[in-house]
This record gives C-alpha cells, sequence and structure tokens, in this order.
C-alpha cells in the first residue's frame, strides 16, 4: 500500500495568526425583542497566502502514488481550510452575539439596499490596477455616494476551474466553479479585498461576496475525491463502479478526465441500482455535450494503489462537481461552511450570494419517474444553515433561487434573507418588449398571493447571466392551472411558451441578431439592447447619438420599476454606462460550445481609468457604451446617472424599500403597470401608514388614463414626489387621473386625512 501524508492542520497552514476578538457592541432591542445585530467581524488573516505553486520540480507522476503530490492538493483544497478556520472561530463570544435563527429581510436592506453588481473579467481598470483595487477605488465610491448606490457585490473573485496535475486550468462557469478559498491574483489580493471592504465603511457602504453551496470546480478537492483520500469522496454525490462494471460506462478520450453520460447509460446505472437517474431537468441540455446530469471520470490511481473509475453528478457544466449535503462525513457542509468564514471573518465582506442553492438534496423517486432535485426539504435545511451561519456572524444571504414562486416562500423563511427577483424579472422584460403589461401584473399578484412580498426580493436589472425566461413557476408545478391571459383562458405551461414566443420574436432573431438565445434558459443581451430590439432597432449599428435619449428614458423606466417598490435594487456597470452586447466574432471561441451569455459581458470603462484600452486586463473585448463613463454623466443633468440619481433620491426619501406591497391594480390601459404600497416599515400594525402608488408607462407614446384601487382613500390628495405638487385628488369611486409621457414614471403620495386636519384647524380655533 502506498504510504500517504497525514492530513492535519499543518498540511494547510504553514502560519497563523492569534484570533481577534472584536468589541462587544452596545445591546438594544426592536420591535420584536430581538437583540440588535453587531457589527460584522473584524476581518483577520486566518490562512496562507502563497498561490498554487510547487515548492520544487518533482520529477514523479502527479497522482496518487506521489505522496509530495498528494501533499500538495491537500494544501491547496477548500475542506483544508475550512478546518483551520472552523478552529478558530470556534468558542470566541462574537459567534454568540447576532440572532440567526430568522431571515430578516429588512435588516438587511437597511444595511444595503442599492448594489451595483460587478463582473470581475469585465472591468477596465487603471494601468496596473487590479479588479479589486479598481473597486476600492475612492473615486468610484465617491460616485457610487451621489448616485445612492451602497453596496458592491464583487462577483466571483476567488480561484476557480480546476488541476490537471500540477497545472491549473481555466474556469468553465465565470469563475462560478470555485476551487480555493484564495483570491484569484488576476483580480487582485486579500489585502485589496480588505482595503475594499475598508473604502465601503468610510462611505456607510457594504461588500457583498459569493459562495457556491451547490458545486465546487475540479480543484484540488475533487482530485483527491478521485483518489479516495480520506474524507474528500464525502464532498461529492460520487460513486465509485466496480471494474466489472466498467463496461457499463463511456470510454473517455485521450486528454479529458470525464464524459458524459447518454440516457442510456444513465438508465442502465440506475437500472444496476449505483445511481438514482435521470433528475427533473437537464439544465445547460446540449446534445453531445450534456445530455444528461452525470459523468464518468477515466481510470484514477487512487493513495492505496487501487485504480478507480467514479461517475458523479453535475447539475450544471461536467467541470461543476455537485456537492453531497448528506454524506456522512458531512465534507461539503464543512467545505462550504469554512468557504462563508472565510469571506466574513477573513475578508471582512458584509454579506453573501448563494449560488445554485436550491439543488442540494437529490432522492429517488418512485419507479419510472424522475428523481426528486429540486424544491427538496434538504435544501431548505441545508440554506438554514448556510443563512444561519452567515446571521451569526453578522452578516446576511440572499439567495438566486429560479424555482416556483413556493420554493422561494418556503426556502426564504427559515433561509437566505433575500431572493433574487427570478420572478418578475421576465416580466418587465416581456413588457416593454410587447408594450403591455398584463403578465407583469399577473406575475406580480401571484407572488403576492403566494406571500412572498416585494420587500424579500432583489429586483435587479442586468447582471452576468442570461435573461432568464424559463418560468419555473408556471411551465413546472403550475403547468396544470387555469390563468386568465389575453382574454382566454390558459394553462400555466401554455402560458410559460407563449411568454418565451413572444420574447424570441420580438428580442432575438431577425428583428434583433444581436441578441442571442441561450439554450434553454434565457436570451443572452444587456439591458440597452433588448431595449433597442424593443424600440426596432434590428442592427446597433444604426443606433445613433439622437436615438441615445429614448433609449435611456427606456432604461430609466426600468429602473424606476425595480427601484420603486420594497425591496433591494441592483444594477450592474453594464447598465450604467448603457452597454452593447459584443458581436459574437469577437467572441467567437467563448461561444463556441452553445455558451452565448459571453456577448452580453463587453469590457467596459466605468470611471475613465483607461481610454485607451481595447479590453480588459482579463482580456474581455471593450464593447460600445451609449451613455459615457460615470465622471462625464455626473456632470450632465440629463444624463442616465444624473437622473437615476434622481429617482433614487426620492426612493431614498421615503423608505419605500422597506415598506409593504398591497394592490396591483387593473389599468386603465395595457401599457400602463399601477403597484400600491404602505410606506409602514413592515408595521402590519400601523393603521394609517402612509400609501405610495407607483405608476408607469411601458410604451413609447404618450399615455391617459386612471389610477383605481380599493386601497386609496376617497378625497386625499395626490402628491407628486418629484416636484411636490398636487396632481389630483381620489374620488368618491377611489380613482384619479394621470397623464404620462413615452416611457415615463410617477412617485405618488396620498395625503393626509382633510378631514382631519379640518378638525384640528377647529380645534385649534376653538382655543
Amino acid at each position: 500500500m502506498t504510504e500517504t501524508p497525514e492530513y492535519d492542520s499543518t498540511d494547510v497552514t504553514p502560519e497563523t495568526t492569534p484570533d481577534t476578538v472584536p468589541e462587544a457592541a452596545e445591546i438594544s432591542y426592536d420591535e420584536e425583542r430581538y437583540p440588535a445585530r453587531p457589527k460584522r467581524l473584524r476581518p483577520s488573516a486566518h490562512l496562507r497566502t502563497s498561490g498554487i505553486t510547487r515548492s520544487k520540480l518533482d520529477p514523479r507522476e502527479p497522482d496518487g502514488s506521489n505522496p509530495a503530490y498528494v501533499a500538495w492538493l491537500v494544501r491547496q483544497s477548500m475542506l483544508g481550510d475550512a478546518d483551520v478556520l472552523s478552529r478558530q472561530h470556534s468558542g470566541q463570544p462574537s459567534m454568540w452575539r447576532n440572532p440567526y435563527a430568522r431571515p430578516d429581510a429588512r435588516r438587511a436592506i437597511q444595511s444595503a439596499s442599492v448594489w451595483f453588481t460587478a463582473y470581475p473579467i469585465s472591468l477596465i481598470t487603471r494601468p496596473g490596477q487590479s479588479y479589486l483595487g479598481a473597486l476600492g477605488d475612492e473615486d468610484l465610491w465617491r460616485a457610487f455616494e451621489r448616485i445612492g448606490i451602497d453596496a458592491v457585490h464583487t462577483g466571483p473573485v476567488k480561484r476557480a476551474g480546476g488541476l490537471t496535475g500540477w497545472r491549473q486550468t481555466a474556469s468553465v462557469d465565470g469563475h462560478f466553479d470555485r476551487i480555493s478559498t484564495q483570491i484569484d491574483p488576476a483580480f487582485g489580493t486579500e489585502d485589496e479585498f480588505r482595503s475594499l471592504c475598508d473604502v465601503a465603511d468610510q462611505y456607510s457602504g457594504s461588500v457583498i461576496d459569493d459562495i457556491v453551496p451547490g458545486h465546487t470546480g475540479k480543484g484540488a478537492d475533487f482530485r483527491l475525491a478521485e483518489m479516495a483520500y480520506k474524507d474528500f469522496p464525502g464532498i461529492y454525490h460520487m460513486i465509485e463502479i466496480p471494474e466489472a462494471d466498467w463496461p457499463l460506462l463511456p470510454d473517455v478520450p485521450e486528454g479529458r478526465d470525464a464524459v458524459n453520460l447518454d440516457a442510456t447509460a444513465e438508465q442502465s446505472l440506475a437500472d444496476q441500482g449505483y445511481i438514482i437517474g435521470a433528475l427533473q431537468r437537464v439544465i445547460f441540455y446540449a446534445p453531445g455535450v450534456k445530455e444528461t446530469n452525470w459523468s464518468a471520470t477515466a481510470p484514477v490511481l487512487g493513495v492505496d494503489g487501487r485504480t478507480r473509475r467514479w461517475v458523479y453528478l453535475h447539475y450544471f457544466k461536467q467541470g461543476q462537481p455537485s456537492i453531497n449535503w448528506l454524506d456522512p462525513t458531512f465534507a461539503g457542509m464543512r467545505l462550504v461552511i469554512g468557504d462563508a468564514l472565510h469571506s466574513l471573518g477573513d475578508l471582512g465582506s458584509s454579506a453573501l450570494r448563494l449560488d445554485a442553492n436550491g439543488f442540494l438534496g437529490v432522492e429517488k423517486s418512485a419507479e419510472g419517474m424522475p428523481a426528486w432535485s429540486e424544491g427538496h426539504p434538504l435544501s431548505e435545511a441545508a440554506n438554514h444553515l448556510i443563512a444561519s451561519m452567515v446571521r451569526k456572524v453578522g452578516g446576511f444571504t440572499f439567495q438566486e433561487l429560479n424555482l416556483t414562486v413556493e420554493d422561494i416562500r418556503n426556502t426564504g423563511r427559515v433561509g437566505a434573507d433575500l431572493s433574487y427577483d427570478f420572478i418578475n424579472r421576465p416580466a418587465y422584460q416581456h413588457a416593454l418588449a410587447m408594450g403591455d403589461t398584463e403578465f407583469l401584473r399577473l406575475t406580480l399578484r401571484t407572488s403576492l398571493e403566494t406571500d412572498v412580498q416585494p420587500v424579500q426580493l432583489v429586483h435587479a436589472l442586468q447582471n452576468h447571466d442570461e435573461l432568464t425566461y424559463e418560468l419555473v413557476h408556471w411551465a413546472t408545478l403550475h403547468c396544470a392551472d387555469e390563468y386568465t391571459f389575453r382574454d382566454q383562458q390558459m394553462a400555466g405551461g401554455d402560458l410559460a411558451e407563449t411568454i418565451r414566443a413572444d420574447m424570441i420574436e420580438r428580442l432575438t432573431g431577425e428583428n434583433a441578431p444581436y441578441n442571442r438565445v441561450f439554450t434553454t434558459n434565457g436570451i443572452a443581451c444587456t439591458t440597452a439592447s433588448v431595449i433597442a430590439a424593443a424600440q426596432g432597432f434590428n442592427e446597433l449599428d444604426k443606433i445613433r447619438e439622437d436615438d441615445v435619449d429614448m433609449i435611456a428614458r427606456a432604461h430609466l423606466l426600468l429602473a424606476r420599476f425595480n427601484a420603486w417598490q420594497p425591496g433591494v435594487f441592483a444594477l450592474s456597470a453594464w447598465d450604467l454606462v448603457g452597454a452593447l452586447p459584443l458581436p459574437s466574432e469577437q467572441v467567437s471561441e467563448l461561444i463556441a460550445e452553445g455558451d452565448t451569455r459571453w456577448i452580453e459581458r463587453a469590457a467596459h470603462d466605468l470611471m475613465g481609468f483607461d481610454e485607451e484600452a481595447v479590453a480588459s486586463a482579463s482580456g474581455m473585448p471593450r464593447g460600445r457604451s451609449l451613455y459615457g463613463t460615470l465622471p462625464e454623466q455626473l456632470q450632465r443633468p440629463d444624463s442616465f446617472a444624473s437622473q437615476l440619481k434622481e429617482l433614487l433620491a426620492i426612493r431614498d426619501a421615503n423608505d419605500i424599500a422597506i415598506g409593504t406591497q398591497v394592490d396591483v391594480p387593473d389599468v386603465s390601459h395595457p401599457g400602463m403597470l399601477v403597484m400600491v404600497h404602505r410606506l409602514d416599515g413592515g408595521k402590519a400594525d400601523w393603521e394609517d401608514a402612509p400609501l405610495q402608488v407607483t405608476v408607469l408607462n411601458f410604451t413609447d407614446q404618450p399615455i391617459e388614463g386612471s389610477v383605481r384601487s380599493s386601497e386609496l382613500i376617497p378625497r386625499r390628495a395626490v402628491i407628486d414626489a418629484a416636484s411636490g405638487l398636487e396632481i389630483g385628488r381620489v374620488d368618491d369611486l377611489q380613482t384619479f387621473g394621470v397623464r404620462l409621457e413615452p416611457y415615463a414614471g410617477l412617485f405618488l403620495l396620498m395625503g393626509p386625512d382633510e378631514e382631519a386636519l379640518d378638525n384640528d384647524e377647529d380645534a385649534s380655533d376653538d382655543e
């Protein structure tokens, strides 16, 4: 048997630092008698800072027969780092100072209400400046402060991709295939991350990092798992296939480490009892590339001298093996919690995005049925653990859970504090494309009826992903339910298909070839290119300077929709500069296997740091931007950024972010949307809380109409928050009239009770 090194702390901690215990925070109590949450953990480095390098040349093979290689992998492993981090935090008083059992969306929003979502490989920096250095630049934060942005979501900045022998391989999914707790040197250093957090704090801002509870990349942890080293196989859903049954597995071509199973091989292995077979759906399905959620490894020499082949689960790409949250070693859970503690305690972030957190449980179903893999109770339990741990150390979490509204509700009751708004995001894009808000009103009402208030959601413009139009709520659990749409009854599945067809026709193909369909998930595009398609541009080169104003108007309309309702408002640099997609030929290698999302990730110079740059430091080509840099825009009152500043000031002044939505009424014009809110801070017992009404025009024409809601109080004044002027009064039918310019919006406040004011004046006169 091959001798292997012991797995202990000396393998992973060449240096240690004493734990710094934060000073005790002053204790107060809120309306629910929960202790106030003290400041986040004071960041303190607990791990090595060296990169993934070999200490010396080793002529032996990088496999399980080489103890030096195995020890090197252990030093790079996330599980090894997690054990170190857990020991550093265990037994410290900082672990007992915060309430953690229940999510608290409003508390999270009060610490970070308007988010800038960054993407590491696309930001153009000053020459020689790192991505994290650019995010921590004080000029940027001064601009954010002027606009009203109070948080930065960094995007994934830790090492990602895989290891082949001693060599690191590239990420297969935009750095969401994490392989290390270390910052990728391509994006900066841990010290620069901590400096970013310090600068954000100076401007009363927050930094949001990422963890990925659903999978890793094929880094040290996966390679050690393949070698059957200690607890590492327990991290993953991986099954050793005895050599006698290797004929059931496909051959792995030379130069590759695994191959995807086709449906026949998947069924054969399920029939033999090795795997649970087909899952509810195959995300990123592509014939000949990913036909199932299972892949088989090539033969791998283990540390015990045995050669094994494994079959492993991956919900996403083959390079993203799924984490097993219910293995007896709980190795996967330890790895994820350690990564979270590193971001919060070592780096200093205030919050974490949970990526792919809806796919943490998988279970065999009845014979002939796909395995239960979505909406599984284990996902809820695992999310409760992660989110509770983050709250316990003073942070908060948000989840990107593209499942049914019930799944978002159920997970949100115990797990993440906030959820990404997959419910309404495709619907507001559909409303713009069609000039009709009927489906958007349906999604908003569905959310309310399912007890998911908008205050629980992160309402976003563009991010690094496609415009998702899977409409999982209607396409799966509610596929047979009947809905009224376009004056007819329609099953949920047919409704989802109708909406997808509308969007594909209006936003892609001959009408807009610059936007591309992304597998079965959605459309690769930018917000500006969606608007361009909606406004009839079939070529981006046809957009002239005179056209930019109308595009910006529509862009601001979408910002108003997302910002003038309760919840977080998020936007990206692509939004701030009005970025357009890249021509496909500029990223032909990146999209060769069908990942068309790369066209929407053009490099951009947000601050005018390097006007001569033709690409980002990571090599992403620079794209066309319609609005200009932030410093340029903030000098012009009519620019996108300056007008965004005004609408965010209205949002902030009226605390709508922590309010309550009470009605999404019918409208008198199909292009109009009305949302009615109580500005109550979540206090349901505030009987006469101020009412606010958001009215939006999703068309390129001026419209006149009436607003009618059972929540409105007759004879109250209707006040435009932007001007402070009264524009009308609510009549006895609980109605008032409005006029809206193309793509315009109104933030309206209902005035005080005039009769009560008259009585107060009379009483004052009597005195």
